[in-house]
């Protein structure tokens, strides 16, 4: 098990989980965009979005990216980014929500 973010899913690389249930588990980005930046992963090695295809789990990911936002103060509003495969921006190659905010993010694309 080579994959960073299934060795702290699995507990084989500590750090401080701020959510943790059967199938996902959510920690503070090493690199934070924001005040508030937490990545909410699934304990299951799924590559990207591009290959999720475990309703049970997508559910999972998105009712834990709601508990961390609310766990975080982020009621004002947060952003959940999730960046699928090289062209994408995705630097690890395993699935990864972004829970982001704690102050006001603007528009994600500017229009010329």
């Amino acid at each position: 098990m080579t994959c960073i973010f299934c060795q702290i899913a699995s507990g084989k690389i500590a750090t401080d989980l701020l959510y943790s249930d059967e199938h996902v588990v959510a920690f503070q980005d090493i690199r934070p965009q924001a005040p508030k930046h937490v990545l909410v992963v699934p304990r299951a090695h799924v590559a990207s979005l591009w290959e999720l295809e475990d309703r049970e789990l997508a559910g999972a990911l998105l009712l834990a990216a709601a508990e961390v936002g609310r766990s975080q103060g982020l009621g004002a509003g947060y952003r959940v980014i999730t960046n699928i495969r090289k062209h994408g921006g995705q630097e690890v190659p395993h699935l990864h929500l972004h829970v982001v905010g704690g102050h006001p993010l603007g528009p994600m694309l500017q229009q010329d």
